[in-house]
């Protein structure tokens, strides 16, 4: 068994913690899809439960630390050095059609650098975590990002615009410059697991537009500690503010940027 530092425990014991009851929820709205009721509420409820979860284990383990959730935004704590960045619930509209798909995602922001971070899969039992320096893993495994140097060995994940989001037009756009020339693209649902998946070499690269940084914070270690390349998606480094991203091993990573631009 590979052994995780204090923080990480910290961090992995706070997802698990906020997991039990995620599980519980996402039961009880596969009756409440059958009976016809409300399950967006439903589901609004159920972040707000995990997150509440979240602020308190962190905040006892690690006092005086900030917390920028999705539900409550940003909370200063007394040490301005250290943020945590917290989804509870990312993927929600997976949970909210009972595909089991999504994960809590936790950063730990140190000084303005990612210097750790856990995604965790309630409904698979998969905890990816990473430290900076320290490598990226699945459960007890080490990870490493595929090795594939081509395109067109490449399968690739990314998300699709929706409803009243994202940049319809811009998206087909880059979507024709890239689906041509690769051997597949898959759209999951969930930032934080696409980024996990890149670093474990389920997925050979990723992008997205229109993130916020708690979709992001996490997996960008995981990435790098992972081997892998991380940029904005107009490749500079400002992802966390731009809310973009291009992620891949040192071979695709330029490629996949390249065809995002010849989009442009």
């Amino acid at each position: 068994m590979i052994a995780q530092s204090a923080l990480l425990k910290v961090m992995s014991d706070a997802a698990r913690k906020a997991a039990r009851g995620l599980n519980r929820d996402f039961g009880e709205l596969a009756e409440l899809q059958v009976a016809k009721k409300a399950p967006a509420d439903f589901v609004s409820a159920a972040d707000l439960k995990a997150e509440q979860v979240l602020f308190e284990a962190l905040t006892k383990a690690r006092p005086g630390y900030g917390f920028w959730g999705e539900e409550r935004g940003l909370v200063e704590g007394t040490d301005k050095t250290h943020t945590w960045i917290v989804d509870p619930l990312d993927g929600t509209t997976n949970f909210l059609h009972a595909i089991p798909h999504f994960a809590i995602n936790i950063a730990l922001q140190r000084e303005g650098t990612i210097v750790a971070a856990v995604t965790y899969n309630p409904a698979t039992n998969e905890l990816f975590w990473a430290e900076k320096g320290k490598g990226c893993y699945v459960n007890d495994r080490r990870l490493r990002v595929a090795a594939r140097q081509r395109l067109d060995e490449s399968v690739l994940a990314t998300g699709i615009p929706f409803l009243g989001h994202g940049q319809h037009a811009k998206f087909l756009k880059e979507l024709h410059q890239i689906s041509q020339r690769v051997a597949g693209v898959r759209r999951f649902g969930s930032a934080a697991l696409d980024l996990a998946w890149v670093a474990a070499g389920r997925f050979d690269g990723y992008w997205e537009r229109d993130l916020k940084a708690w979709d992001l914070a996490a997996g960008l270690l995981m990435v790098t500690e992972a081997g892998g390349k991380v940029t904005d998606a107009d490749g500079g480094e400002d992802m966390l503010t731009k809310g973009s991203i291009c992620a891949g091993n040192l071979d695709i990573h330029p490629l996949l940027l390249e065809r995002l631009q010849a989009a442009a």
